[in-house]
This record gives C-alpha cells, sequence and structure tokens, in this order.
C-alpha cells in the first residue's frame, strides 16, 4: 500500500471511530481524494512526457502562441533558443517549455505561482498569460524570466473578477528555480502589476510591503509613502475618537500605490483603506468627504479617485471610482453595492454623490 492510500485510510478510520463523519460519507471523500489524486498522476505523468513540440497537443496542452519567444539564456550557450508557454486545455494549468532550434526541450516546469490559486484542485482559474519578460534581477550575470497571468475566479467574494499573477524563474547554471517567498510576497503585496513593477522589488528591492505592515505614519514616510495633503485633515469620528485623515501612496516603477490611513495623536495608524483594490495606478484623487452617509449619526468616509490599468491590448484605461466606508462600533465597513446601483463617471463631483448616496440611504432629496 502507498503512502497516499496509507493516509487516506487512516484518516477514514479515524473519523470513524470518533464520530466525525458518517460511514458512508467517508468512503465517499477517500473515493474523491483517490480519484483526485490518480488525476494528479496522470496529468502529471502526460507533462513529463513532452520531450519536444511534436508531444504538445497529445498531452493535452495549447501552445500560447502571442507569448513565444526567441532569446540567448546563457544556461544554453550563445545559441538562440525558444521560450514556448503552454495551456492545458481542461486544467488551465501553465506550463513553460524551453527548446532548441529542432523544438526539443532543454527545460520545462509547471511549478508555477499562478497552479496554486486554487489549493488542493487540479483546475485552475488562469485565463492567460499576459507578458513574458527576460531580465537579470538577481545580480548574477544571468538572465531571469518574469511572467505575470491573468486569473478569475469562478466561485467566492471575488468571483469574475480578473488579476495578476506575478512569478519568476532565475536562472542558474544548467537550470531555473522558482523562489516562493518571492512569489508570495509579489503577489500578496500586489507588486504584479507589470515586469517593471517585479524587477524594481526583485532587483532593487523597493516593496509596497511597508503600505501594509507600517504601524505608525512616521515609519510610513521614512520608507517614502507622500502625503497628499489637500485631501488630510483631523476629524473627531463619534466611535474612533480624533483622528487624521492621511490619504497617500508610494511610487514603484512609474506607479502610485495609494492607500488611505486614520492616524491617532500619537501618530499610531489605528485603520486603512484600500480603495485602489486591484488597479495599476492612481490616476487622480478628486475628493475626499468624512460625513453620514447612512443617517446612523456618525461620520462615514467617501472616497472618489480615478484608477489606471492596462486593457487587454497594453492600452491605458482609466476607471473613476467611488468607495464608502461606514463607521462602526467596532471599526468601518465598506459598501459594497452602491457600485452596483450606480456607475461613476469621470465628470462626477464628490457634492454630487453625497447626495446620490444619501438618497441610496432614504434621505429627503435637498431642493
Amino acid at each position: 500500500m502507498g503512502k497516499r492510500s496509507i493516509a487516506i485510510t487512516v484518516i477514514c478510520f479515524l473519523a470513524c471511530i470518533g464520530g466525525m463523519v458518517h460511514p458512508a460519507r467517508v468512503q465517499a471523500q477517500s473515493e474523491s481524494v483517490a480519484l483526485l489524486v490518480q488525476q494528479y498522476q496522470a496529468y502529471q505523468s502526460a507533462f513529463e512526457a513532452i520531450q519536444s513540440l511534436g508531444d504538445v497537443e497529445e498531452a493535452g496542452y495549447d501552445i500560447i502562441e502571442e507569448q513565444r519567444f526567441p532569446v540567448v539564456l546563457e544556461t544554453f550557450g550563445e545559441a538562440q533558443v525558444e521560450l514556448v508557454p503552454l495551456m492545458h486545455r481542461e486544467y488551465h494549468r501553465l506550463a513553460i517549455l524551453i527548446v532548441d532550434s529542432a523544438g526539443d526541450v532543454l527545460y520545462k516546469t509547471n511549478h508555477l505561482e499562478t497552479n496554486y490559486k486554487y489549493p488542493g484542485q487540479l483546475q485552475q482559474p488562469t485565463r492567460s498569460l499576459e507578458s513574458v519578460s527576460f531580465q537579470e534581477l538577481d545580480h548574477d550575470g544571468l538572465t531571469d524570466i518574469v511572467l505575470i497571468t491573468i486569473c478569475e475566479n469562478d466561485t467566492g467574494d471575488y468571483a469574475g473578477k480578473s488579476y495578476k499573477v506575478g512569478d519568476v524563474l532565475f536562472q542558474r547554471d544548467g537550470d531555473f528555480y522558482r523562489d516562493w517567498r518571492v512569489s508570495d510576497k509579489i503577489n500578496r503585496f500586489s507588486m504584479n502589476k507589470s515586469a517593471d513593477f517585479i524587477a524594481a522589488y526583485v532587483g532593487e528591492g523597493k516593496s509596497t510591503e511597508i503600505l501594509y505592515t507600517a504601524t505608525t505614519l512616521k515609519e510610513l514616510q521614512e520608507h517614502g509613502f507622500q502625503l497628499v495633503r489637500e485631501h488630510s485633515y483631523t476629524i473627531e469620528f463619534e466611535k474612533q475618537g480624533r483622528l487624521l485623515v492621511a490619504p497617500g501612496f508610494i511610487t514603484i516603477a512609474d506607479y502610485d500605490v495609494f492607500m488611505i490611513y486614520l492616524v491617532n495623536e500619537a501618530g499610531d495608524i489605528v485603520w486603512s483603506f484600500q480603495p485602489m483594490e486591484d488597479y495599476d495606478n492612481l490616476y487622480a484623487l478628486k475628493g475626499m468627504v468624512c460625513l453620514d452617509m447612512d443617517g446612523d449619526g456618525m461620520k462615514d468616509v467617501v472616497v472618489l479617485a480615478r484608477y489606471s490599468y492596462s486593457g487587454p491590448e497594453g492600452e491605458l484605461l482609466i476607471d473613476t471610482k467611488c468607495d464608502i466606508y461606514y463607521q462602526r462600533t467596532d471599526g468601518f465597513e465598506a459598501e459594497k453595492n452602491f457600485g452596483a446601483i450606480y456607475q461613476c463617471t469621470e465628470d462626477d463631483t464628490m457634492e454630487e454623490l453625497v447626495g446620490i448616496i444619501r438618497e441610496y440611504w432614504g434621505w429627503p432629496k435637498e431642493e
């Protein structure tokens, strides 16, 4: 009996003994796990069998033709090789091949960050490979490979919303490797906007991590946080006390990464907002107000801003977005439904939006 079979048997036995799950359900779960293991083994065996470009179709993959690139990689000498990305037709898992002029595989991997978005599943949410870049990042004189994919979850809170996943394959003598710690930070702290953004972090140590880990405004500013002073002021919040509203951004690789903080009189950060979400860049902050929006007598925070991002053909696109954060006893709660009811335009003003939001909450319309 293999290790996986033993593990499954032990789990099922313990579940039955402990009365945690009905034996029939345990049996069904065991069969489901066994099927998943079988499918993964078949998927991996098919990938391992790819020895040339002629094997790709039979292994269940399609070549992503628009992202094939000739390149000289020091590991393989002075002759030009070709990077060929693949997408599995059924499971939407990405793979990378490096082949010689005859199409024979010199290197391949499917151990990529984008293939681990749904833990424990073969099916993944990768929709496309947005970009491939060749850059020397870790200062060893060898060319590394930067990958950015577009993913879209089918279920959960972010279902239907596309997002980027960045990854780096570091070249070393005769091979490439991933550092999962680097990939984790690239994506956890939204440094996956572009290859230049990733290069600024990996190659130069510039990071947005401080936006999420700083405990004081002083610490933020020491790491390059630029306060938008015309929209920064002190407000007495009914449940939170007297706080400085501090919107601002850090600039990395021509991207302005925007956040808003609430800071107490000691300079400590007590709350933060991330209205920028998955947009690439703060294009313009049009306005901020702290007023009661939902009629509960407590000041809320409203932000109106324009954000830019790259379209499917690399074109610059700009959206106007309004975010509302309602003050509650234990903090603030983001409005989730207003954006589906009212679509902002570049002509909207904060004064007009305040009236629209209050009307949404049933306030009488001001004449």
